[in-house]
């Protein structure tokens, strides 16, 4: 059982005695503690001078922006002066993972603390899906509004488009954005060459609709249109702050860009050397400026913390319309470092420290515990996969992961990769690269399926994921062998034809409530 795994064993004594120090004293600086956890008043929207001692939260979540696809990450062609100065006054996370390199999947795994296996959700969501976000996960924006936070989602959800999977069925005390990727509409094959199957399946998709609330307030969402995503957006998201400035609140922004088809505003357009990708990621630099900016004016920067990151790799097969890897191999719809290490960086001035650099694995799935620890949550009763890592935001010296090996499912349920301490361990299965020549100016490449065997690669010496060293190191692979067991045991592993034991239904609709 994964169970076992929690407590790293490669630790010394001291060692675990810094996290746990270094938990305890960074919890202590932001207010938590046992009288805050005793202290229902607190909990108390009617009560601001006492909600504002819990910290606000700000995630900025794109989609398919890759690891070197931010200034201090290493972009070409296109500079990111907010997200930098971000780094600057925070701590940027060099080993940082979405659970999946797919869009649904990935969203699951950030809001809910759980692999998206678990609870059911795979892939990403179509248009003429039945499935959902279960009633029964507890998400982060409900984790938050049981402390007396309000809440918000600007963007894209993609976890469930029918009434009872949209944001405001979980937690969200407002909506405004599009239920699903920006590609699932019926002018996608108007904007870019695609393979006959995939322009008669996209011919079929309904508009795509703009949502408010609970309510479709523009069926048909137009090119125009999408060219207003990231300002609309991020004026919603400043409006918010504005709003709730004397009581603590939740802000999650998952903009649906760089997704292709790319937009952008007039304002940024053929701002950048890169071509229109380095526009859009300019926009959203901007975005990002703004959200810091209106903290700064509310005098909120001391009490929020802010994080960015992407829900997974680049669409390598779009050329200069999808983004860069960087040093790594591959990218989304793949579990090589490509598709699955994602920027991230944190800031919080005052309690995370500036210009810092974490290379201890984590993933998404870390947040909502993170969170729960930081606004004094209780836990759902429901098993999670996440754990806290508020005592790697604090900086101090010595303190590890707290998790000894992370999972990379993909597909059906198919375990194909993880990830312990310098290891990461491949399984055979196969995976689509790109081979040839990149599209460009949105017209996609194909892919070639390729295939892997079992191989070892030591990311600390070979993040590209280059030299398998499997036969080198007997002992870890017989050690990282083990954690995979325990996986399949746990969530199962088609690629082996195993059943977990410990997952759980995704959310269905039943005929009768199939409105979208």
């Amino acid at each position: 059982m994964l169970r076992k795994l929690t407590r790293p064993v490669d630790l010394t004594r001291d060692a675990m005695t810094r996290m746990q120090t270094s938990r305890r004293e960074f919890l202590k600086s932001v207010g938590v503690g046992a009288a805050a956890l005793a202290a229902p008043s607190l909990a108390d929207p009617s009560n601001p001078s006492r909600t504002r001692r819990r910290p606000n939260i700000v995630i900025i979540f794109t989609d398919d922006q890759g690891y070197g696809d931010v200034g201090v990450f290493g972009a070409e062609g296109f500079e990111t002066p907010h997200l930098d100065r971000m780094a600057g006054e925070g701590m940027r996370f060099t080993s940082f993972y979405t659970a999946q390199p797919v869009c649904s999947a990935s969203r699951a795994a950030l809001l809910t603390g759980c692999y998206p296996n678990r609870i059911g959700i795979t892939g990403a969501l179509s248009p003429g899906s039945k499935t959902g976000i279960s009633p029964s996960e507890v998400t982060v924006a409900e984790l938050c509004r049981s402390r007396g936070y309000a809440t918000a989602i600007f963007g894209k959800w993609h976890l469930g488009h029918h009434r009872d999977f949209l944001p405001t069925r979980h937690g969200f005390d407002e909506f405004c954005g599009i239920p699903y990727s920006n590609d699932m509409w019926p002018l996608h094959p108007d904007l870019v060459k695609l393979p006959p199957d995939a322009e008669e399946r996209k011919r079929r998709y309904p508009g795509l609709p703009l949502c408010e609330g609970g309510e479709i307030v523009n069926p048909n969402v137009k090119p125009e249109d999408q060219a207003t995503f990231t300002r609309l957006f991020t004026q919603r998201a400043v409006r918010f702050i504005r709003e709730n400035r004397e009581r603590p609140f939740f802000l999650y922004v998952p903009h649906p860009m760089p997704h292709v088809p790319l937009f952008v505003s007039d304002r940024f357009r053929e701002r950048s050397k890169q071509g229109l990708y380095g526009d859009v990621i300019m926009e959203i630099d901007w975005s990002v400026g703004e959200i810091l900016r209106t903290l700064k004016e509310c005098d909120l920067n001391r009490n929020t913390l802010v994080l960015f990151t992407s829900d997974n790799g680049p669409w390598l097969s779009y050329g200069n319309h999808g983004g860069s890897t960087g040093p790594l191999r591959e990218g989304k719809g793949s579990t090589w470092e490509g598709g699955v290490r994602v920027p991230c960086i944190m800031r919080w001035p005052g309690r995370i420290p500036a210009g810092a650099i974490c290379d201890e694995p984590v993933m998404t799935i870390d947040i909502f515990p993170t969170v729960a620890a930081l606004i004094d949550a209780k836990l759902p009763a429901h098993r999670i996969d996440g754990k806290d890592i508020s005592p790697l935001m604090s900086g101090m010296p010595g303190v590890r992961s707290p998790h000894e090996v992370l999972y990379f499912y993909y597909h059906r349920n198919d375990l194909e990769a993880l990830r312990a301490g310098r290891w990461k361990l491949v399984f055979p299965h196969q995976y689509r690269s790109l081979t040839g020549a990149p599209g460009n100016d949105g017209q996609p490449a194909g892919y070639t399926q390729q295939t892997c065997e079992l191989e070892l690669y030591d990311l600390k010496t070979d993040i590209g994921e280059r030299r398998n060293v499997i036969a080198e190191h007997p002992d870890v692979v017989a050690r990282l062998q083990a954690f995979a067991e325990s996986a399949r045991e746990d969530l199962g592993d088609a690629l082996t034809d195993r059943q977990g034991s410990n997952i759980r239904p995704a959310g269905r609709v039943e005929p009768d409530d199939r409105e979208s």
